[in-house]
């Protein structure tokens, strides 16, 4: 048997992994968009948007063209990957 050592990662650690290297992007409503970010609330309910978030969740961009934000996140050399 080998012996092993497990390292712990805090929670801070854990969300500045792939910091300004790593953004995802999620489809989300707006409604949702404006009761988990307040200052958004410029955004008119009721749309189908995408979101790009920073690895720390920091949320990015907005908009309801996919396309746009991978662009903005490719002009500032970030990694998309989504989630559902």
């Amino acid at each position: 048997m080998t012996d092993m050592t497990i390292d712990t990662i805090s929670t801070t650690e854990l969300a500045s992994i792939g910091e300004g290297n790593i953004a995802y992007m999620r489809r989300m409503s707006s409604d949702e968009m404006i009761r988990r970010f307040p200052v958004a609330n410029q955004i008119q309910p009721g749309l189908d948007l995408w979101a790009l978030f920073g690895a720390d969740g920091t949320p990015l961009a907005v908009s309801d063209d996919p396309g746009s934000i991978i662009t903005s996140a490719s002009e500032n050399m970030l990694e998309t990957v989504s989630i559902h």
